[in-house]
């Protein structure tokens, strides 16, 4: 599932290409075909993310709100554009580029009342204006779950996903395994304060790349030396090998040395 970082930037390319402007609505499954025809024509106004949770803003304040879950992608296409798939939920089509949406678990046209909806079942989400730290800190803070689990509930923080509760955990040196109610105000500042640089690098970049850069180029930063614990044997800063263990569902990658158990 795309982490929050994607959406935001997803985003942000969406609104680049399509604000401003008609946008031309084609679509081949039924259940989004009346919202698809409302929508021929108008106006894309603006976008927000909030999670991983895409809101695109069309004139008229009606709102498509967009959950990809799972499977769901969107695909640009520019120059030539291809006949749609029979996949096709939606394609969002500007004068010279288009948009499609493909395997969404949400897509649905509604109103400014969504936005509050979705924001009443989400923690503070690090990417967006105005997120208080603080309301991160107490809903750690009153936790008995470890904060590995607590860091993929998105009613705690909106919008990490399994590779960077592994690497922020890292570079925070706090073991996954740690109760919430265990770690200090600092600890939980200092995770969430690491969180805000890590997205933002990351939808700046389109790349994760969790260590440190030292001069190289992104080019020639693969999947394999572009993090430091997920998905390694051992660990990129001591050496140790990469300890695995199901916290939350999903496999968590850890350090044993530079995140040493309580």
């Amino acid at each position: 599932m795309p982490e929050g970082h994607t959406i935001h930037r997803l985003a942000r390319d969406l609104s680049k290409d399509l604000r401003g402007r008609a946008v031309a609505t084609t679509f081949r499954q039924d259940r989004f075909a009346d919202a698809a025809r409302r929508l021929d024509g108008r106006s894309l106004d603006r976008k927000s993310a909030n999670g991983k949770h895409l809101f695109l803003h069309f004139d008229g304040a009606e709102i498509v709100h967009i959950h990809l879950g799972l499977f769901g992608k969107f695909r640009r296409h520019a120059g030539p554009i291809p006949e749609p798939s029979e996949a096709l939920r939606v394609r969002f089509c500007g004068p010279d580029v288009a948009w499609d949406l493909t395997g969404a678990i949400t897509c649905r046209l509604r109103g400014p009342e969504v936005l509050d909806e979705v924001a009443e079942t989400l923690g503070p989400d690090p990417l967006r204006r105005g997120a208080r730290a603080e309301d991160f800190v107490q809903r750690v803070g009153r936790s008995r779950k470890p904060i590995g689990a607590l860091l993929l509930d998105q009613a705690v923080i909106a919008g990490i996903g399994n590779v960077y509760r592994a690497e922020i955990l890292h570079l925070t040196g706090i073991h996954p395994a740690t109760e919430g109610r265990a770690l200090t105000e600092e600890q939980v500042r200092d995770i969430w304060d690491v969180t805000v640089e890590q997205l933002r690098l990351v939808v700046k970049r389109d790349r994760i790349v969790t260590v440190p850069m030292r001069g190289r180029k992104m080019s020639s930063m693969t999947r394999e030396n572009s993090v430091f614990v997920y998905k390694q044997a051992e660990c990129r800063t001591c050496g140790s090998p990469v300890e695995h263990s199901d916290i939350g569902g999903r496999n968590m990658f850890a350090c044993p040395r530079c995140q040493p158990a309580a």
